[in-house]
């Protein structure tokens, strides 16, 4: 490679590529020449530093030399093999996923990534079940394919409509925008899990194959649910036999200080979907496990789902090293002391800018929600909208500072790479004051 200079890659990039969620006459992308660590330089020199992991995905950063050697060694020794074949990176990874699985699972399907780990997921469920509808949230986002797009509850659903039958929303437990007054979060997931429950008997509980959650909602704001929630929907599924589904596939692998979100409130899910930080982008890859109750299902029935990339050897000798290196470097470890330092700062940035409302914060995952008045929570920009490309300009704001990051609704999202030390995230982070003080100058 090498072969063109950053304004060639810039301009054949406009010219030729169709970019994601994006109107393409206003793209501007940056060249990328090199990357490393979590850091990425343009082809002028000028560095950036990515505070989102890309699209919270890359846990490692740029340049794992472990990982980066086991694609190697997989391609020396061949590239591709068909699922029916058993193949050393394939089995196992299979493996070190459920061992790292709570002790209820029994195998994994792997898929291309999260889109289709959510498509396969809710499809596993209505074979082993018999049934045909499956509860999803509003602020969610399950990915874009036809099947995960009506999962998904918000906005970017709305190009898939009308959509497929079955599909049933509800709503989050989100205080903060929740017009009711709660004593506690126990009171407030009492309230919730008994609407929902109301809501599956309106819908006749034994059509119900899966309730579907983000364990902790990704891109809609990192909605972090309240005690009791999830033991509480839990509850509802083993009732009704109803699957419950934790999609995993952002907030796993370490993200929220714990290898699985779902850990961090003791409940075992039937059905687990992930992707991202399985093998950090370096190839795509996702997955579904499934409960030793369903694969045994499947001894004598068949599994009707399949994919040419399944297990692909190459993203699975990443997966293989990727999960290795969290081990050996620690990074669980880093992720809770660093992430403590940014529940600080975020704390921080709450108390003394007028445009943020709420900061949400678990581990290395964090959203700062954007007001124009933190008495009525207004949010900088409506819900679905933003005509004046209000939120476009605050990443502008911060990608001139060389802090990138990016937006959805009123918010702003800080995930770094989880080797990110803590010098790095103070440096970074002074840089996120200095743009909302000019939001609160400016905006307000």
């Amino acid at each position: 490679m090498g072969k063109l200079s950053g304004e060639q890659v810039k301009a054949y990039h406009k010219r030729y590529n169709l970019q994601s969620w994006s109107k393409q006459g206003s793209i501007n992308p940056i060249p990328v020449e090199k990357a490393e660590g979590i850091y990425i330089w343009d082809y002028e020199g000028n560095r950036y530093t990515d505070m989102s992991s890309q699209l919270v995905n890359l846990n490692v950063g740029h340049g794992n030399r472990r990982i980066i050697d086991a694609i190697k060694e997989q391609a020396e020794q061949f590239c591709y093999m068909a699922p029916s074949y058993a193949v050393e990176s394939r089995s196992l990874l299979a493996k070190m996923v459920i061992d790292r699985m709570p002790d209820n699972m029994g195998k994994v399907f792997f898929t291309n990534g999260g889109a289709d780990a959510n498509e396969n997921a809710i499809k596993i469920a209505r074979m082993y079940t018999g049934r045909n509808k499956i509860f999803s949230r509003y602020r969610s986002y399950h990915g874009s394919t036809f099947g995960a797009g009506n999962l998904t509850g918000e906005p970017r659903r709305y190009p898939l409509e009308p959509g497929i039958p079955g599909f049933v929303k509800f709503f989050d437990p989100y205080l903060y925008r929740e017009q009711l007054p709660f004593e506690s979060e126990e009171a407030s997931s009492a309230y919730y899990v008994g609407k929902l429950r109301e809501q599956i008997c309106y819908e006749g509980p034994d059509s119900v194959a899966a309730i579907v959650m983000e364990t902790i909602t990704g891109s809609n704001g990192v909605i972090i649910p309240p005690k009791g929630y999830l033991p509480g929907v839990r509850k509802i599924c083993d009732e009704f036999g109803i699957m419950m589904i934790c999609d995993e596939v952002m907030a796993g692998f370490g993200r929220t200080g714990k290898l699985f979100a779902f850990e961090h409130f003791n409940v075992k899910p039937d059905i687990v979907s992930f992707a991202k930080g399985i093998t950090c982008g370096y190839v795509q890859l996702g997955g579904v496990c499934v409960s030793k109750e369903i694969a045994a299902y499947f001894d004598d029935h068949l599994f009707s789902c399949g994919l040419t990339y399944s297990g692909h050897p190459l993203a699975c000798a990443a997966g293989v090293a990727c999960l290795e290196y969290y081990d050996e470097a620690k990074i669980l470890d880093n992720v809770n002391a660093v992430g403590k330092v940014l529940g600080e700062l975020l704390e921080q940035l709450k108390e003394t800018h007028p445009c943020v409302g709420d900061v949400r914060y678990i581990g290395l995952f964090s959203s700062i929600e954007l007001v124009k008045d933190k008495g009525t929570r207004e949010p900088l920009v409506p819900y679905g909208q933003d005509p004046e490309g209000i939120m476009g300009k605050i990443i502008g704001m911060l990608r001139a500072k060389g802090f990138m990051t990016y937006s959805h609704e009123n918010m702003l999202f800080v995930s770094p790479p989880l080797i990110i030390t803590e010098a790095q995230l103070r440096e970074e982070m002074e840089k996120m004051d200095q743009v909302l003080t000019q939001v609160d100058q400016t905006m307000l």
